[in-house]
């Protein structure tokens, strides 16, 4: 079985997809489950989303599992048989991972004996936009499915092989990206006196921006503003620049922190911008609510990697990364919890980075004890 499921996650990074446009991986994940004999198959929900759907004779708790169809806009520095063949586009962050191990379950629930409740196994599209699991949510298919505990896990490099991570309260952080705009007037580079260049507002921003950082991931007031992107003007070295763009992404530990920080920025930029004379527009996108773990899903866990024998660690502060389960967490008793990928393994999001399939079976023997906890347990 373990071979059949790493011949699936090879197959899928070998074929990734972007936010919104996983079509052909749902396919994929779909044809896989044909195999099986889930009670029902949801396609659609969410964009290209999918619910594998197993419903036992008793009523009982509905229990879900998440995984991403997503791959990101990296070019792919592996030369393994199984590199990605879509130029720029890559499974980077291990969603085909996950996607392997939630796909592993079909044939272990197959297997068990369970009499009541509902087991759903859900792909998820467009994680790392921060835009799917709303799209999820709002999906009216999501409405008739009414999931009572919600459970996901994430890959972590830098972790020891197989050790199973827990955090209490949130996993993650509270994540916005925004763009600026700057709009000046273009003149001849000998006449810059005659034009409106942005070159000081956009310094001017960010060293503002950077004196907000507070990069103490133990305090509440935890803030994190990363420039991603910058461009002002064009290589035309007659011509005194007139417009300017930053991209930032920015991080704070709760929402309401990052509403302040959002207000305190605004106020910066329009400051600026009256001091120098420009026009400007602030585009907001790619949001990731905290993901604050439930208490009691978090206990099951902890049991779930005792079960196995695996190593656990808990860890105190929330993780820096944006992750948008917390869509889900502010609604369902949820939790979030990470394997670990290798103390030396190359890191998310990196061009060198691939899934360790070694922890695939971590992964479904973590899923199929937690199953287990919640759809045995009385009372």
């Amino acid at each position: 079985m373990l071979s059949i499921l790493q011949s699936l996650r090879h197959e899928l990074h070998r074929h990734p997809e972007l936010s919104g446009e996983e079509s052909a991986t749902a396919q994929r994940i779909k044809a896989f489950a044909s195999q099986y004999s889930p009670t029902q198959i949801i396609s659609g929900i969410g964009g290209h989303g999918l619910a594998i759907v197993y419903e036992f004779s008793s009523q009982g708790p509905c229990i879900m599992f998440r995984c991403e169809l997503d791959a990101l806009p990296i070019e792919e520095a592996n030369a393994f048989e199984h590199r990605s063949a879509v130029k720029g586009i890559s499974h980077k962050c291990g969603h085909d991972g996950h996607m392997a191990i939630v796909a592993g379950l079909m044939g272990w629930i197959e297997e068990q004996t369970f009499t009541k409740g509902k087991i759903v196994l859900l792909f998820q599209p467009a994680e790392e936009t921060g835009k799917g699991a709303a799209a999820v949510m709002d999906d009216p298919q999501f409405a008739t499915i009414k999931p009572d505990y919600l459970f996901a896990l994430h890959n972590l490099p830098g972790e020891p092989l197989h050790q199973v991570i827990v955090v209490k309260e949130r996993f993650s952080a509270t994540v916005q990206s925004l763009a600026i705009h700057l709009q000046g007037k273009q003149s001849h580079a000998s006449e810059p006196e005659k034009g409106i260049n942005p070159a000081m507002a956009m310094a001017n921003i960010t060293q503002h921006f950077a004196s907000l950082i507070n990069d103490n991931v133990t305090a509440e007031s935890f803030a994190l503003l990363t420039p991603v992107y910058s461009r002002m003007g064009a290589q035309a070295y007659g011509i005194s620049a007139g417009d300017g763009e930053l991209h930032y992404t920015i991080r704070t530990w709760s929402e309401e922190n990052m509403q302040q920080l959002k207000e305190k920025l605004l106020m910066i930029i329009a400051d600026t911008c009256t001091t120098y004379s420009l026009q400007f527009r602030v585009d907001w996108f790619d949001f990731f609510p905290s993901a604050v773990n439930n208490t009691e899903c978090n206990e099951i866990i902890s049991k779930a990697a005792a079960a196995n024998g695996y190593s656990m660690k808990e860890q105190a502060v929330p993780f820096k990364f944006g992750e948008d389960f917390g869509w889900y967490t502010a609604e369902i008793k949820s939790a979030m919890f990470g394997i670990g990928a290798g103390i030396d393994h190359p890191a998310l999001h990196h061009t060198d980075y691939d899934f360790p399939d070694e922890i695939i079976e971590t992964g479904i023997k973590m899923f199929g004890s937690i199953i287990t906890q919640v759809l045995q347990k009385t009372g």
